[in-house]
């Protein structure tokens, strides 16, 4: 499981929102630039599921199971691969029925494979972002905010 510490922000609901401060693994991940509000800053705001009531201030540790994070992985990375060489292994092999050069059909049917790739991550990213395995969520609280009256 990875873990990171933050604060939350906001809570409403089930839901909060964490802010944490990006790591130096986050520097060499491709998606560190869309995963949070702010281009340059290392801060980053991360919605988690709030199945222990945490409160706005609260220093909590969140957490996201690896499993999950390996197959987003590759759906990601690793399947747009896999249709685009299939698509070219196809063209290869249609060219001779459809009379038309090799080359150009591998490159045609390879390239409008790994386009299909990612059109199903697309449809994909709204049925699997609904789904609670892939959400992060709050391990437990740290520290609790200590609410001060004002005289």
């Amino acid at each position: 499981m990875v873990t990171k510490e933050g604060i939350i922000t906001a809570a409403k609901l089930s839901k909060a929102w964490v802010k944490t401060v990006r790591s130096t693994t986050c520097e060499a991940c491709e998606a560190k630039d869309s995963c949070h509000e702010n281009d340059h800053d290392q801060e980053m705001i991360v919605q988690v599921e709030n199945t222990i009531d945490a409160c706005i201030g609260d220093r909590v540790v969140i957490g996201f199971r690896t499993a999950p994070l390996l197959q987003l992985t590759f759906m990601l990375y690793v399947f747009p691969i896999i249709l685009l060489i299939a698509g070219a292994a196809a063209g290869q092999f249609a060219a001779p029925a459809l009379q038309t050069d090799p080359s150009l059909t591998s490159l045609f049917s390879g390239l409008a494979c790994f386009a299909i790739a990612f059109v199903v991550i697309r449809k994909l990213n709204d049925k699997l972002a609904a789904e609670k395995k892939y959400m992060p969520f709050i391990i437990r609280i740290m520290h609790k905010k200590q609410f001060v009256e004002s005289e």
